[in-house]
């Protein structure tokens, strides 16, 4: 039997990695999607669109995987940094910021969670706000969602 082992090590590893690429490739549309959703939301409500920013997202992107890791949504659990932490970790330059969290089975139910709670709402609908940084990990069949907004420097 040792003969197989490194076979089926080979398969395993194989399958998992195209697990991955699913999972990343599924929270890449999501986060997408997430964005234009945000950004008719502004539009419908004669706001400026706003601007992706790849360094508030990858902030977003860690704080999701923290929820997910965790099976929880907060806006900080213990030992991570805050919002303001974690957005000047990644080098991100701003006056304001704020942030919506959920966990969803999919993107619009995310979005549909987030209009329809009037904190939640209000963030995505702030004037003041010009750029987003959306995150998102799975896990399982729920998508640990983070959208974090900010009013650049």
């Amino acid at each position: 039997m040792r003969t197989k082992s490194p076979f089926y090590a080979f398969v395993l590893t194989v399958t998992l990695l195209g697990l991955a690429s699913v999972c990343v490739a599924q929270s890449s549309t999501a986060e997408r999607s997430l964005f234009q959703a945000v950004n008719r939301e502004r539009h419908a409500a004669g706001l400026a669109p706003l601007r992706w920013d790849d360094s508030l997202a990858a902030a977003a992107r860690q704080h999701a995987g923290v929820m997910a890791s965790q099976h929880a949504v907060a806006h900080s659990f213990p030992g991570e940094p805050s919002l303001p932490g974690r957005a000047t970790q990644a080098g991100v330059h701003y006056s304001w910021l704020s942030e919506n969290v959920v966990d969803a089975s999919d993107a619009s139910a995310a979005h549909t969670q987030f209009m329809n709670s009037p904190t939640h709402r209000a963030n995505i609908l702030d004037g003041d706000m010009d750029i987003v940084g959306i995150g998102i990990v799975v896990r399982g069949s729920s998508l640990y969602v983070v959208e974090d907004f900010a009013k650049a420097k």
